[in-house]
């Protein structure tokens, strides 16, 4: 059965009394302490204890939702115990509402906003926590909640963009690598089978073909196997710290795919620590959160080179420079955003602008991709009927 909390007043008069029931509803909840000449003020469902994943189970775009409302009923004028009981029960996510339920409880028995949402990282992040917390500090809660809404929106469409422009390459090699192996498997056995019958000499591009065509039938397990095998552990060695910084800083220099990376760092990066800035967060503080969300390894080094930077007494800028991973433009605008004391706005105006060059970049891999395919589909499967046909033009004119 569930358990229940509550808070009633003795009937006769004096202190506030609270406790757990455990019932099969509100109303036998409402009705027992009726019975014992308490009167109720508050009775709740315990929440239970819930294990939610953010891929799973909340989305980004519900998590934008529910800020926005939260900080709208805040700057109405709600108190905060009131605003996450409508939002736990207008909330449709159910994982959401049951996380919700969560906070709420965990506000009403005397924690802050910030340490309760700190119990779900998987849902708040610690750039949520960190900003909330802030608010909190700084009374301005729901000004905080509308920047958080805002970045969670444009870091969205951000990833959305760069994972559009993988999407197509990555079904056009798809297709065709099914094609490929459709070719191999079927058809090209039955050429095999056809130049054995005449039994003619083979050109060298043929006996390569029907080589790969055998090798796939008879050992496509090993294949198999064999690519499982090295994503493995190429994964397991991209979690070593040496594998890590290895591979990032490869995928940074891989042409037009490397510098869209390196836009969509940039940006991020800047909106990132400019909306902590602009919400009170140290940049102390602010630097370290920033260096956890990069996703590139050789960012955060650069990020928390910077943050080493500032403990010593030094700019932000420095560090940034010597990196080589961050354009001069951005380590000049950051520079004299430290210097005039404008950090915060100088920040959101580079993450605006390489918003744009994100969009820039996308369409510019995009365009180079299609090419790029046809010529390298063109090669393959092209040379796959030309290595196939050649021992016909023998026989031809053999027969001749």
């Amino acid at each position: 059965m569930p358990i229940y909390t509550y808070s009633a007043r003795p009937a006769t008069g004096g202190e506030m009394q609270t406790g757990q029931l455990e019932l099969a509803s509100k109303d036998e909840v409402m009705a027992h302490l009726t019975r014992q000449r308490l009167i109720p003020v508050s009775v709740r469902e315990k929440p239970k204890d819930i294990n939610i994943t953010f891929g799973t189970g909340v989305g980004t775009r519900d998590i934008v939702i529910f800020t926005r409302q939260f900080a709208t009923m805040i700057n109405s004028g709600l108190p905060l115990v009131q605003s996450l009981d409508i939002l736990a029960e207008q909330t449709e996510n159910v994982a959401l509402r049951k996380t919700i339920s969560e906070v709420l409880y965990d506000v009403e028995s005397g924690h802050t906003l910030a340490d309760a949402m700190g119990k779900h990282k998987k849902i708040f992040s610690e750039l949520y926590v960190n900003m909330v917390a802030a608010g909190e500090a700084g009374g301005i809660l729901d000004t905080i909640l509308l920047r958080l809404a805002t970045f969670l929106e444009k870091n969205d469409a951000l990833i959305r963009k760069i994972k559009g422009a993988m999407i197509y390459p990555a079904v056009i090699f798809t297709v065709a690598g099914g094609a490929i192996a459709i070719l191999l498997a079927f058809v090209i056995p039955t050429f095999q089978t056809m130049f054995e019958s005449a039994g003619i000499p083979l050109p060298l591009p043929t006996r390569v073909v029907i080589w790969m065509s055998q090798f796939l039938q008879d050992y496509w397990w090993a294949l198999g196997a064999g690519i499982i095998g090295g994503v493995f552990l190429l994964r397991a060695y991209y979690k070593t710290p040496a594998g890590n910084l290895m591979i990032d800083r490869l995928m940074l220099n891989i042409p037009i795919l490397g510098d869209l990376q390196r836009k969509a760092a940039v940006s991020r990066f800047t909106r990132t620590l400019g909306t902590l800035v602009s919400s009170g967060v140290t940049i102390l503080e602010g630097l370290e959160i920033t260096a956890k969300t990069a996703g590139n390894r050789v960012i955060h080094d650069a990020v928390m080179g910077s943050r080493a930077s500032i403990a010593g007494g030094e700019t932000i800028a420095g560090p940034l420079k010597e990196s080589g991973v961050f354009p001069p433009m951005v380590v000049q605008m950051i520079n004299v955003g430290e210097q005039t004391g404008g950090l915060d706005e100088m920040l959101s105006k580079i993450a605006d602008f390489y918003d744009e060059e994100v969009d820039a970049a996308v369409e510019a891999l995009l365009a180079a991709m299609e090419p790029i395919m046809i010529v390298v589909l063109g090669v393959i499967v092209g040379g796959m009927i030309v290595a196939m046909y050649l021992p016909i033009f023998d026989m031809i004119n053999a027969v001749q």
